[in-house]
């Protein structure tokens, strides 16, 4: 078992191990005390955790509810957000109550918002899934619901009060929403560690995969613990997510947010590289560990759609937006481009 200590507005601890999720009600009532819980979850994780999560709560002597919304990015909506906060209100939860994520992004981005807006704020647990959600969304406090007019467009920064990440879920997952989680691995070691890219890049990681989740959560501790709210160094984590959003946002999300950030890195690459950005080239890298880990790296939408579905990009701020550049494996930078730079950056799919 590991642990890695968040220090942001709130101090909190990321516990990673095998069979752990049987101590989440142990782990609760030392950090929140003996209150009541609303756990959050899916129609797909319900049926595989949500009893153990349940038991491990009432056992330690919390009353324990849960609530259970339909699986998929269609739910990470304001009509779900709100369903969930009538839910709370109607079962009488008060601020000394808190509630558990039990689930993937979507389930924590959505219960992450709920619990910083019902009154005015209740704490939170997370109990990531996923590997995506162990590895980068269930760590450092951002949590949305999408709008029709793009992905994560409301949200608020709120941290939770604990996350225990029971690698045995991981076992659940399908090759491809594991390979999502992979996509996002890759991501950090672009961004920062070049080790961590060279251990993944041939897609044999099942033997240490508590080693390369903590090691991701300790690099979101750091860039999250010197700009939690993402006003600089924090938007590297960005890197493949400008285009990732226009793909997802095309797609009608059939296309998943690993699968669109897999893509998005490759023509970030590529066009890093045709613009004179990077100092060496990190496309058939990338490429090679993709589709190693069984991700994609070709898209089929045109410059002038990608471009288009970019402009409602929360990292847009006027006629600019922030754009993650590689310089190498191990080292990206932020640049500041003219939103008309988005369809050249676009032509390089």
């Amino acid at each position: 078992m590991k642990s890695v200590r968040v220090s942001a507005s709130k101090e909190y601890e990321v516990i990673i191990g095998s069979g752990i999720i049987s101590s989440l009600g142990e782990r609760c009532v030392s950090l929140l005390g003996k209150r009541r819980c609303v756990i959050i979850t899916d129609s797909n994780v319900a049926p595989l955790w949500l009893d153990k999560a349940s038991d491990s709560l009432r056992q330690a002597g919390i009353d324990t509810l849960s609530f259970i919304f339909p699986a998929g990015e269609d739910s990470k909506s304001v009509n779900t957000l709100s369903d969930i906060l009538e839910f709370m209100a109607e079962n009488r939860l008060t601020r000394s109550d808190f509630a558990v994520a039990l689930g993937g992004g979507v389930t924590g981005d959505i219960t992450g918002l709920s619990a910083s807006l019902y009154l005015r704020g209740i704490p939170f647990v997370q109990v990531p899934t996923t590997l995506l959600a162990a590895v980068d969304s269930s760590v450092g406090g951002k949590t949305a619901v999408n709008l029709s007019a793009g992905k994560n467009l409301m949200g608020a920064f709120y941290q939770p009060s604990l996350v225990v990440c029971d690698t045995d879920t991981l076992g659940t997952l399908s090759p491809e929403i594991f390979a999502d989680g992979m996509a996002e691995v890759i991501k950090y070691g672009v961004i920062f560690d070049r080790d961590l890219f060279d251990a993944v890049k041939n897609g044999n990681v099942n033997n240490n995969i508590e080693d390369i989740i903590s090691r991701c959560v300790e690099l979101k501790r750091d860039i999250v613990a010197e700009d939690e709210f993402d006003k600089g160094n924090r938007q590297l984590l960005n890197f493949g997510h400008t285009m990732a959003h226009s793909i997802e946002k095309l797609s009608n999300f059939e296309i998943s947010h690993g699968s669109a950030v897999a893509i998005g890195m490759v023509i970030a690459a590529k066009a890093s590289e045709a613009l004179g950005w990077s100092n060496e080239n990190c496309t058939d890298e990338i490429v090679e560990a993709n589709k190693s880990n069984n991700l994609p790296c070709e898209c089929y939408f045109s410059p002038e759609e990608l471009a288009d579905a970019a402009l409602s990009d929360k990292k847009r701020s006027g006629g600019e937006i922030t754009f993650v550049i590689p310089k190498k494996i191990g080292e990206c930078i932020l640049k500041k481009i003219p939103v008309d730079m988005l369809k050249e950056i676009a032509k390089h799919k």
